[in-house]
């Protein structure tokens, strides 16, 4: 089990911060739902319990355990009605995260608890889950990359542990720089940067850019590019126009028309491996729905739950369900907008070199 594993590194310093609770925002009022744990979810089947949830009965259970040993738990402040239980805590944390439409007052209805209590879980529970992201989101190691890669490879692109994109949250208009937030599409955002591999698992995680910085800076800016030669070793990821031309990462030729028959084969292969990443955006918002619009004003805390959302995608996959919801929706994120992003690269002349020998050697399809 993966929590044997996990570092006891949330320390109790985020008791001090419930003063902040003012920063959620509490909507409407509705009554009390008297039992719904236990009358209602302990009637749930392990698949009714995934879709509410997004994790296992058995894995929420361990995380419940893990969080009960944590001194965060044991001294807090548990509201008024007395200390809510820590499993009971991982339940109501995770329906907030995994439902769109509930509002604060809704969660703290449907599960018979103040808000103020609520507004301490959710806090408390977006950093603890962050906290075990040093184990949950890990690089592969090289055992790993070799199994990565054969799965790249028999989707036709050999070599490849990882495919790389941003993907924007949408929030409020936050109260202090908000321009910097406002995307080309229009609305405020934060960003995040994830490399997957090819079980869309989640290897690398940057959050905290505001939306209208454009991909290639993050990714400049990130520990990732700082040590993407000795991260990646012989092994390439994938990404599209939006990322600079290296000899660790892999990008689409430019398309002004007049590309070869191997130059378009080479990007429709690179791109038939990519949508990986894509897909997993599509999943990690899908299961955890308060990505399609934070309502927090904190940003500390807006990234945190962002990483949270990763760390559990990652436990999510573990558990081996398929959510049964509707199709996966096109990604509503931005297209990478093409500029001079190769310029600053030393090594350009040298990666078109190794994108073409690559392109010379891949099937025709």
């Amino acid at each position: 089990m993966f929590l044997s594993s996990l570092r006891d590194s949330w320390t109790s310093s985020e008791d001090s911060s419930d003063s902040s609770d003012d920063e959620l925002i509490g909507m409407g009022m509705k009554y009390k739902n008297e039992n719904f744990i236990e009358k209602t979810v302990g009637a749930y089947d392990e698949e009714d319990f995934f879709n509410h949830f997004r994790l296992s009965r058995s894995t929420a259970e361990a995380i419940g355990e893990k969080y009960k040993e944590n001194d965060v738990y044991k001294k807090g402040n548990h509201g008024a009605y007395g200390k809510i239980s820590a499993f009971h805590q991982v339940l109501i944390f995770l329906w907030f995260i995994g439902h769109q439409t509930a509002s604060f007052r809704d969660v703290a209805d449907r599960f018979n608890i103040t808000l103020s209590s609520l507004h301490r879980i959710v806090r408390r529970m977006v950093y603890f889950f962050s906290s075990m992201s040093p184990e949950i989101i890990k690089w592969p190691n090289d055992e790993e990359k070799t199994r990565i890669a054969e799965g790249f490879a028999s989707s036709g692109f050999p070599n490849v542990i990882g495919a790389i994109d941003g993907s924007h949250v949408r929030l409020d208009k936050p109260s202090v720089d908000p321009d910097s937030y406002l995307n080309r599409k229009g609305f405020y955002s934060i960003q995040m940067q994830v490399v997957c591999d090819d079980k869309k698992r989640i290897r690398d995680v940057f959050i905290g850019y505001p939306g209208s910085v454009h991909d290639s800076r993050i990714f400049r800016n990130s520990p990732l590019y700082q040590n993407l030669a000795d991260k990646c070793a012989s092994y390439l990821l994938l990404g599209d126009s939006g990322y600079p031309l290296m000899p660790q990462l892999m990008t689409p030729y430019k398309d002004f028309g007049n590309l070869s028959r191997l130059q378009r084969n080479f990007n429709k292969i690179l791109n038939k491996n990519r949508y990986r990443i894509e897909h997993t955006f599509g999943m990690l918002k899908q299961k955890f729905r308060q990505l399609y619009h934070v309502k927090l004003r904190d940003i500390t805390l807006i990234c945190h739950l962002i990483k949270a959302c990763c760390v559990l995608h990652n436990l999510a996959l573990d558990d081996n369900f398929e959510l049964n919801e509707e199709e996966l929706a096109a990604s509503n994120d931005i297209a990478a907008d093409v500029e001079n992003v190769n310029g600053l690269e030393p090594s350009v002349n040298n990666a078109k070199r190794m994108r073409d020998e690559i392109a010379g050697r891949l099937p025709l399809q």
